[in-house]
Parts: C-alpha cells; structure tokens; sequence
C-alpha cells in the first residue's frame, strides 16, 4: 500500500450538514427554498455545479460569481470556527501515519473550504492536499485521484481511497484504485476492490491493505 487518501465532506468531517445550512440561507437569498433533496443532487460535486443548479432552481437573474461568493464566504466563516471529524477517522489517521503510509486529502471542494477545515484537523497530518482549485476536472473524474498520485510519486493501483458519495468512488475506481465507501447522504453498493461500511470505525489499516491486489 503506497499511499491512502482521504475525501473531505462528509468523510472526513461531518460537513454536510453545514453545506445544507449554507445552500438552504443562499438560496433564501436567491427567493427560494432548498430542502434535503435538493442537497442530494449534488453530493461529491463542484462548486460550479452547485451554483449552477441553484441558479436554475431558484431562477434568480444573480450572476453566478456572486452566489459562488455567498457559498464559499458562508461555508469558510462556519468551518472556521470548528468541524466535527467523523468517527474513526482521526484514529485511522493516526494508524496510517504511525506505519509511515503517505496520506492525501482529496476533495471537490475550494481550496478556502479545505484550508477552513484543515485548521480544525491539521494540515501537517497530510502529506498532499488536491482541491478542486488544483484540477480541471473535478469527481466522478479520475484527475483528483490521478494528481494526488503523481505528486506523491506512486501508482493509484497501490492506493486505497476513503469515500462517502457515489461521485467520489467512481473518481477512485476510474483513477485505479481500491475504495472504502463509507455511505452519507446516497447509497453505494459493494463491488470487487470495494468494501462498503457503516463508518470508519469499522476499519483498520490491515483492512485497507487487504483491499490491494496481492
């Protein structure tokens, strides 16, 4: 196993539930309202994707920049001030960097959101960090995966990837490598090279590696 990456939202740290705080108070600026549902269409998804549908929802005549504005400035100022991990994921952390396994956070979201929550979780605890300000791309494709590979120097058929959404694990397995899919908001169904579980608590490093072509 030559390298480990982490998602962000909803993996990581329990974020989701500010991103509906955040998109449900823009989009009352834009005149309408938002619900749940909305939220699920866009699970593991781009900003501009995001503003986009919001835009098409609301059909509010707001330039897309100023809404992107309003998302990020309400997403950096409640991140900023604290976001809970999810359960077994600083453990897990801890595991891989105490065997001395190179560990990436990768994410759609903005690098101001990342660096947001990387405050509360530590960015020494990762060895490389890939935003959605660091590829063209964002998931379901490969690029973030594929970047976080190359800038660490391994293969992605030697890495395992932790995820919560579809569009997330189908960036991973399209990159190459092996998943650990840990469902929030939308189902995701067991597959060879992937293990599907209720949290992170459920796993150890032994597991991960277990995951690898032998």
């Amino acid at each position: 196993m030559q390298a480990v990456f982490f998602d962000m939202d909803g993996l990581l740290v329990d974020s989701e539930r500010v991103w509906l705080r955040i998109e449900t108070g823009v989009m009352a600026r834009l005149g309408a309202e938002w619900t749940p549902q909305h939220q699920v269409h866009l699970v593991g998804g781009s900003m501009e994707r995001t503003v986009g549908y919001m835009l098409s929802v609301s059909g509010a005549d707001v330039p897309p920049e100023t809404v992107r504005a309003w998302m990020v400035d309400g997403m950096v100022a409640e991140l900023s001030a604290g976001v809970e991990v999810m359960p077994g994921a600083s453990e897990l952390l801890d595991a891989l960097r105490a065997e001395g396994v190179p560990v990436g956070l990768v994410t759609s979201s903005l690098k101001d959101i990342a660096d947001a929550v990387l405050k509360s979780v530590g960015r020494d605890r990762f060895d490389v960090v890939v935003t959605a300000d660091d590829v063209t791309r964002t998931k379901p494709d490969p690029e973030p995966y594929l970047t976080a590979a190359r800038l660490l120097g391994v293969e992605p058929v030697r890495c395992v990837v932790l995820e919560d959404s579809p569009n997330g694990v189908a960036a991973a397995t399209a990159a190459g490598c092996a998943v650990v899919a840990v469902p929030s908001l939308l189902p995701v169904e067991p597959a060879p090279g992937r293990l599907v579980v209720s949290s992170l608590t459920e796993v150890g490093v032994s597991d991960l590696r277990d995951l690898l072509p032998s």
